[in-house]
């Protein structure tokens, strides 16, 4: 008698965060496994799409999305916590932008020791592209669920947010 197929051999998308959870796991440890699994399914190819399309990441757009929507800047601090990401980390990406002509930093006048970055005019600029073409990969790679849908899983997800203690800021 063969061998079990590989999973991964048959179906790659079948292998994923939530295979690790069986019929005997409780019901919340399975729905965070879901959870996991569609982030990860609609993370991956928006990675992919920025990478290849823009020369980004994920990061990078989203530290430029907090700032599209704050037009006179965000303190380093705020981004940080905006983004649930260390210090470090920002600092790291917005050098990158700030070489690249992207964002600017400014000293904040109330505190010799902070930064408020914001976006220069090529940022606003390049973040709108980025933006419109990721909206629509969101559309696209949600389209598999009728509006109907869409509208009943965003309140469901939204009544599990107000349910959840709020998140311990970065360290």
């Amino acid at each position: 008698m063969p061998p079990p197929a590989d999973p991964a051999a048959v179906d790659p998308v079948s292998v994923d965060s939530e295979t690790r959870a069986t019929a005997d796991d409780h019901m919340a440890l399975r729905l965070w496994l879901r959870l996991l699994a569609c982030t990860n399914l609609i993370e991956a190819p928006l990675r992919t799409r920025l990478r290849t399309q823009f020369d980004g990441s994920l990061p990078r757009f989203d530290l430029m999305a907090q700032l599209d929507r704050h037009p006179d800047g965000l303190k380093m601090r705020e981004l940080s916590r905006r983004l649930m990401v260390t210090g470090g980390n920002i600092t790291g990406l917005t050098d990158k932008l700030v070489a690249e002509g992207l964002v600017e930093r400014r000293d904040d006048p109330s505190d010799r020791r902070a930064y408020t970055v914001r976006l220069t005019a090529e940022g606003k600029r390049q973040f709108r592209t980025m933006a419109r073409a990721h909206e629509g990969w969101v559309v696209d790679l949600l389209g598999g669920l009728a509006p109907a849908q869409q509208a009943a899983l965003f309140d469901l997800l939204g009544e599990l947010k107000r349910s959840l203690p709020p998140a311990d800021p970065p360290a």
